[in-house]
């Protein structure tokens, strides 16, 4: 099983951004073959399908909670795998520029509960989906990857990208013409799809926002995921001790204290969700393009690397 084995460590050896991908090929071709299996065998091959699939109603997903992450990783049709595939790796590549592997990670799965959530809405609020008694169903990786597309437009607008026949393009422009389609495409017969891509936008705007901001949406969910992966592996979680304030000497006035503590503050004050936002800043605009405050943290945090 050489043929196994190489896909095994291609897998294990390659980044975030290629697990993900092969784990929605790797889901698509399951799909198949189960049904493949069912026709041969004249099963209901379709049924297969709705286990993975987000449905509209909410007291399927309360009996399927599992959908809400299925979803995201399952498709059927092969021109859409193949585009929503190649969109993830292109755009997913200039993320991973800026960002890390783990904020790939979250943002992805972000992304797509934030299409989930604005679908879920839509198809039980709006008179459009209520009127119609039929259960809707929903899979694709489209959420996600508009939300990090949009995500790294957001951050970087005028970092460049090559198209066919169109020749270099701010990326900026591509986000916001996908966002036109999904916009548009509300009016076809993909209504609930295209509200979820909107969905993902917002979340990926969202974490760029906040990014700027120095607070990263994505932490909360990767230290979950970390505590969950953690306690397969065997691993305890961390314990974390309160910190112990230092006393100052007697007759310290307040702004003698705030001085002190400067000085014991220790050189590891930097996150690194706040050094990736720098070097991503230096990457887009220069080093001139960072403030007496950014400069002093990339400072601070070279000395803490420098052995």
């Amino acid at each position: 099983m050489a043929f196994i084995d190489d896909i095994k460590r291609s897998y294990l050896q390659g980044s975030m951004l290629l697990r993900i991908i092969f784990i929605n090929i790797g889901v698509f071709l399951l799909l198949h073959l189960v049904a493949i299996g069912a026709m041969l065998f004249n099963m209901p091959g379709d049924d297969v399908l709705q286990w993975v699939e987000l449905p509209s109603d909410l007291w399927l997903v309360l009996k399927r909670p599992w959908t809400l992450v299925t979803y995201m990783f399952a498709h059927y049709g092969l021109l859409h795998i193949l585009f929503n595939m190649l969109w993830l790796y292109w755009l997913g590549r200039i993320f991973m520029e800026f960002f890390s592997p783990k904020q790939l990670t979250g943002l992805y799965l972000l992304g797509g509960w934030g299409g989930a959530l604005l679908y879920l809405l839509s198809t039980n609020l709006l008179p459009y989906f209520t009127s119609n008694p039929n259960v809707y169903y929903m899979l694709g990786a489209s959420a996600s990857v508009i939300a990090i597309v949009v995500a790294t437009a957001v951050y970087a607008p005028d970092y460049k990208i090559g198209l066919l026949f169109l020749g270099e393009v701010s990326i900026k422009w591509v986000a916001l013409v996908t966002v036109l389609i999904a916009i548009i495409g509300i009016e076809g017969g993909n209504a609930g799809g295209n509200i979820a891509h909107i969905g993902g936008a917002i979340v990926g705007a969202w974490f760029t926002l906040r990014i700027k901001q120095g607070r990263d949406i994505t932490r909360p969910l990767n230290a979950a995921i970390d505590a969950i992966v953690g306690l397969f592996n065997g691993r305890s979680l961390p314990k974390f001790k309160r910190p112990v304030r230092r006393q100052a000497p007697e007759g310290t006035t307040s702004r003698q204290q705030q001085q002190a503590s400067k000085h014991h503050r220790p050189a590891d004050t930097v996150s690194e969700e706040e050094l990736d936002a720098i070097l991503g800043k230096i990457k887009v605009a220069g080093y001139d393009a960072l403030t007496d405050e950014e400069k002093d943290k990339l400072f601070k945090a070279s000395r803490r690397r420098t052995p």
